[in-house]
């Protein structure tokens, strides 16, 4: 699934994010690539060190290791509300993921569906 981040949704996660510069560098690289948010995230993940292994649905990859996390009742709930600071702090502060991917992965998981996304966990518990 290629997701696509519109200049309007940039524009809104750039006024929602304007006191994190690491999350508005990585809304800059999305606009880079066109809004294309899996071009990003690889570009955003080279920079970081990381070595994506594939281009076709590495953020997917990325987002779903991170799934028991991400779907935590607070940060779930969290990311229900949308995007935000408090959403990307908390992330940061309950994962493992590079601060430059951190907003890609919110990203994803908020264009995917948050309940879509969480699904899956739900079923195995």
């Amino acid at each position: 699934m290629r997701i696509i981040i519109t200049p309007q949704e940039l524009e809104q996660h750039r006024a929602a994010l304007s006191d994190h510069a690491t999350a508005l560098d990585a809304l800059r690289v999305i606009e880079d690539c066109d809004g294309d948010l899996e071009d990003a995230a690889i570009a955003l993940a080279i920079r970081s060190g990381q070595e994506p292994d594939t281009s076709d649905r590495w953020l997917e990859g990325l987002a779903k290791r991170w799934r028991p996390a991400l779907c935590n009742a607070d940060l779930r709930e969290s990311l229900e509300d949308g995007l935000s600071g408090a959403v990307v702090d908390a992330i940061a502060a309950s994962t493992e993921i590079p601060s430059k991917l951190v907003t890609p992965v919110a990203l994803y998981v908020l264009k995917s569906g948050v309940q879509d996304f969480c699904q899956p966990l739900a079923e195995k518990l």
